[in-house]
Order: structure tokens, then C-alpha cells, then sequence
């Protein structure tokens, strides 16, 4: 089973870029993606079925805004959008499919770095997700949490980490946060778990010349429960072509969707 997550940045956009004609050669089972910034009535052509996916979205009230989506070869047994929270599903946020005993969720955090009010609206939902995670990690299904979530956990997960710690995605507090997430909640970030290399990022600003440069964040994750997460075989950031200022992250296993 493969899987590919990305922040499209407008999945118009990435359309444009290539993204739909890149895909089908990806050999992909499962293909989660965020920040669509699109209305249902946009999602049409390509876009809605490439490559003969079964897709299914979660988009924001507010037009050209978040939104999420998953694409998958296998059609899911059951779909829920959402997490129940009016004021975070009002923003498009959470998409979760399920596939008999493994459910993959397309997640989008908010990111706080446009002013205090939107960092406020990151902790609001960093709040009320930690015990829908604690119930997923007990739920007993195994769970593949894919996608932004605006947090660089580690200094190894940016490159400018000590002129960065009180800016949002990097704040003491957030990685406190996603600690928890992994020691007490018992989830694995995947690609961490195979490639311990520095400078390994998902995500360049657009400012100055921070992709030539590789002055980059990794804040775009597959995050999953242990047994699945064992199962991961291969990790790799594809950086060949650009779709978005994020870069596919796409990771093997060894199971059968």
C-alpha cells in the first residue's frame, strides 16, 4: 500500500502545475490532500476523478479557504467529515475513510503564523483534537493520520530552529504538544522513524530563496498507530517537480488495502 499526502495550496493550482498528470504514474492506493481553497462546485474534471480515484472532500464554508480531500483506488466502507466542532469544521479541517480495520484521515491544522487571533484558533483546535486522538489511539482500528500539521516537531525539523522558537510551528508549547501525541498517546511519526537525516523538510517559504536554498520545514506528516506504523517499508519527499510551496511526502507498506 502506498500512500501520499500534500498540501496542494490551492488544488487548482496544483492542477495547473502538473499535479494530476504526475499523480497516476504514482502507483498511489490512498491520496490525502489539504488547503484545497475550493467549493464543491469547483471540484470538477480532473480534479474530481484522476486517474479513475474515488475522491471525497471536506471544504470550508469560506470560499478560497483550507479544505480537505482523499482520493483512494478502493471505495471506502464508510466516510465521516469532520470532528463535531462547529467552529473547526466550519474551516474544512478533518476527513477520515475508512478501509475495513484501517481508517487514513486527511488532517489540516491551522497555522497561527498570520497574527495572534489565528495562533489562538491553532490552540483552540490543538485542544479539542488531543482527545479525539487519545479515543482514535484506543479505538482499536489501526489509524494513519496524513497531512499539515503546521508544527515542526524536533530542531532537526527545520532549518532555521533558533531564530524560529517563538514563531508559530515552532513554539515551545506546540512541540510540547506533539511530544504528547507520541510519548503518551503511543502514535509514530513514520518518516522519522525510518530516515533520521537532517534536512529533510515538506514545506519553503516562499519568501527570498528558501527552496534554492533548502531553507525548509517539515511540518507535513504520516502519523500512525504502532501496528501500522511497522508496517512502513520506504519514505521519500518528492522534490523532482513543484505542485505547491509543500512537497509530497509519500510512504510504503507492507499491507494489503
Amino acid at each position: 500500500m502506498r500512500i501520499i499526502t500534500l498540501n496542494v495550496n490551492g488544488v487548482r493550482s496544483a492542477a495547473s502545475k502538473g499535479f494530476f498528470r504526475w499523480l497516476p504514474m504514482q502507483a498511489a492506493d490512498i491520496v490525502c490532500v489539504q488547503e484545497l481553497k475550493a467549493q464543491a462546485g469547483d471540484i470538477t474534471g480532473e480534479i474530481a476523478s484522476p486517474d479513475r480515484y474515488q475522491s471525497y472532500f471536506h471544504c470550508a464554508e469560506k470560499k478560497g479557504y483550507s479544505g480537505v480531500g482523499i482520493y483512494a483506488r478502493r471505495q471506502p466502507d464508510n466516510v465521516m467529515e469532520g470532528v463535531g466542532v462547529p467552529e473547526i469544521d466550519a474551516e474544512g479541517r478533518y476527513l477520515r475513510a475508512d478501509f475495513g480495520p484501517l481508517s487514513v484521515i486527511s488532517i489540516y491544522f491551522p497555522s497561527g503564523s498570520s497574527g495572534e487571533h489565528r495562533q489562538a484558533a491553532k490552540f483552540f483546535f490543538m485542544d479539542r483534537f488531543f482527545p479525539m486522538l487519545r479515543n482514535l489511539a484506543d479505538c482499536g482500528r489501526e489509524i494513519i493520520l496524513c497531512g499539515d500539521w503546521n508544527i515542526a516537531h524536533k530542531e532537526i525539523d527545520l532549518k532555521n530552529w533558533r531564530s524560529n522558537q517563538k514563531n508559530s510551528g515552532f513554539l515551545p508549547e506546540e512541540r510540547l504538544w506533539l511530544s504528547e501525541v507520541f510519548q503518551d498517546l503511543g502514535f509514530i511519526d513514520i518518516f522519522r522513524r525510518i530516515n533520521q537525516q537532517p534536512e529533510q523538510y515538506t514545506w519553503w517559504s516562499n519568501r527570498g530563496q528558501a527552496w534554492a536554498k533548502n531553507v525548509g520545514w517539515r511540518i507535513d506528516y504520516q502519523i500512525a498507530t504502532p501496528g501500522i506504523a511497522a508496517r512502513a517499508t520506504a519514505v521519500s519527499i518528492y522534490k523532482t517537480e513543484r505542485f505547491s510551496d509543500h512537497s509530497p511526502l509519500i510512504i510504503d507498506y507492507d499491507y494489503n488495502l
